[in-house]
């Protein structure tokens, strides 16, 4: 599923139009966005949560060459699935 794919869908289920879908998630994706970049978890009960953790800076190795690089420290958006999302895959 694209994001195309999910804005027909939810017009169809919430029996909107397609505009107003779509906005509607971009409104989601900027209101989360926002959020994780301050720092902050976003929940969904049942659905799922995200938040961001700190990933140190590390060293790796080129696959290509087997040459040591450095490998800088960055933030990672995590997501944990709900349970009621957990259940409805299983």
């Amino acid at each position: 599923m694209n994001k195309t794919d999910l804005i027909n869908g939810m017009a169809e289920n919430a029996g909107i139009t397609k505009a107003a879908a779509k906005k509607a998630l971009d409104s989601l994706l900027v209101d989360i966005e926002g959020s994780l970049q301050k720092g902050n978890r976003v929940s969904l009960v049942g659905f799922g949560s995200w938040s961001v953790s700190k990933r140190s800076a590390r060293e790796g190795r080129n696959p290509q060459t087997g040459k040591t690089i450095q490998i800088k420290a960055k933030n990672v958006v995590k997501f944990k699935a709900g349970s009621d999302l957990s259940g409805a895959v299983n």
